[in-house]
């Protein structure tokens, strides 16, 4: 596995190039600018192989005491889009 941040997406055809079977951990999706889509778009290979963090954007999600239900929600829309991503391949 190798660390690929999400902020230059562009550049996953790049190294896909070079490991294009290898999995990637990706953060830098959400609060530092990294999208998703970018990253699914660029970055997938025939079996995903990709493994995204996108922690702040959840452990941040409310400072109130509705942190718990927020973070759900966060998590929540990361999972549904990248299932879109998914069922595109």
């Amino acid at each position: 596995m190798f660390v690929t941040g999400a902020t230059q997406a562009t550049e996953f055809e790049n190294i896909r190039s070079i490991i294009p079977n290898h999995f990637l951990l990706v953060p830098g999706v959400g609060f530092q600018g990294g999208s998703l889509e970018d990253v699914s778009k660029h970055g997938m290979n025939k079996d995903c192989g990709l493994l995204v963090n996108a922690s702040r954007a959840i452990i941040f999600a409310s400072e109130k005491e509705d942190f718990a239900a927020e973070a759900r929600v966060i998590a929540q829309e990361y999972q549904l889009e990248m299932s879109r991503y998914l069922s595109s391949m």
